[in-house]
């Protein structure tokens, strides 16, 4: 399902938790944040970015739990 947002809101979203922008996965219908470092991905429901931390889901690798 494609991420339908409008380009200038696009444009001014950034991640809530590091201020970085963010690219666009139409498969998984989420917001990604660019910053390898933070890396988390954010829900799109019904075309409306859930932009809360709690709400996201990790998308890098967890070596810090060895």
């Amino acid at each position: 399902m494609a991420v339908n947002l409008d380009p200038d809101l696009l444009s001014i979203l950034v991640c809530p938790k590091c201020r970085s922008e963010f690219r666009v996965d139409d498969e998984a219908s989420e917001l990604v944040c660019t910053n390898a470092g933070c890396a988390l991905a954010y829900p799109v429901r019904d075309d409306i970015p859930v932009l809360l931390i709690d709400e996201a889901r990790e998308t890098k690798e967890a070596d810090d739990h060895r």
